[in-house]
């Protein structure tokens, strides 16, 4: 499969190992011990993911040119977008399986670590088809568009995620206990190996983020058909995503508007896609129309709460 990108050969081992290597220190040397993820902890956390992504587009940027490097910064703010709505359906999960606050960051670490592999696949494999056949662009802006429509009428309702067609399946298949006393996702009980209330939670993240990955993908490649823009984009966005759980899991529900904004910036993508060929919109167009819509979205939203605080 050869992927079309204008960045040099080495820099794909060097992104790939240096993600590699942060994720390594993040689990056996900054959260070896499972421990409640304080807000403050997540904050500082959030910082220094946001710093690195920043550092490593403004790099990027002056490296191989502002289009690409605005190519990167709107597919990033896009996958970072998309991911706090994923956080709606993690936090019902959590609510759900009964997790101690102590475990989470283990499931999220583990799950996130699945979403990296299974998206930079879904990626490459999407450009590569897109590369092959043309059409397929259309497809994925038709899929954009009817996604933009779901946002803004799906339903509110809590499932109960623990009777799942997936659990059900599951369960039967694995032996189980409601036994949560460890951040193992195995335990012995009677002799016999039992899956955990966290082996299910992970589970249900990982079938939950290849579903968003049906929007997010065609997403970011509306964005960028650079391979490397695309992959390394989303690939930042999802490391950051455990640590804004913890800072905006309490809030994430006052984000009232935040599905009218992403249906928006959903809706504008897959135009722009299913346009591609008639007139192409400037990268950085894109960015500044994504951006004031997350802005908008956030504002309107913190404002509504504030009024009906007060």
């Amino acid at each position: 499969m050869k992927l079309p990108s204008d960045v040099e050969p080495w820099l794909w081992p060097v992104f790939g190992g240096t993600v590699v290597l942060l994720l390594i220190l993040d689990l056996f040397l900054f959260h070896r011990k499972s421990h409640e993820i304080k807000f403050k902890e997540a904050l500082y956390w959030s910082f220094f993911w946001l710093t690195l992504a920043s550092i490593f587009n403004i790099w990027f940027g002056f490296r191989y040119g502002s289009n690409l490097g605005i190519q990167f910064t709107t597919g990033y703010l896009v996958e970072l977008s998309l991911s706090v709505d994923n956080l709606f359906v993690m936090l019902l999960i959590f609510k759900s399986f009964r997790i101690p606050s102590q475990y989470k960051h283990g499931v999220l670490f583990w799950g996130i670590l699945g979403a990296i592999i299974f998206r930079g696949v879904f990626i490459l494999v999407g450009i590569d088809l897109l590369n092959k056949f043309n059409w397929i662009l259309y497809v994925f802006g038709v899929i954009l568009i009817v996604s933009a429509f779901k946002f803004l009428f799906e339903s509110e309702q809590k499932e109960d995620v623990t009777d799942s067609f997936v659990v059900r399946a599951l369960k039967k298949l694995i032996p189980s206990t409601s036994r949560v006393d460890s951040n193992k996702f195995f335990v012995i009980e009677g002799g016999i190996r039992k899956a955990t209330p966290l082996f299910f939670a992970l589970i249900v993240i990982e079938v939950t983020d290849i579903i968003f990955a049906v929007d997010s993908i065609p997403a970011v490649l509306a964005v960028s058909r650079d391979a490397f823009v695309a992959f390394a984009s989303n690939i930042l966005a999802l490391l950051g995503l455990r640590s804004l759980y913890f800072v905006i899991a309490d809030y994430v529900t006052r984000f009232r508007y935040l599905k009218p904004g992403l249906a928006t910036i959903l809706g504008f993508v897959g135009v722009k896609m299913l346009l591609s060929d008639l007139y192409h919109i400037p990268s950085w167009v894109s960015l500044v129309v994504i951006f004031m819509v997350l802005f908008t979205a956030g504002l309107t939203s913190w404002y509504s709460d504030r009024k009906n605080i007060l």
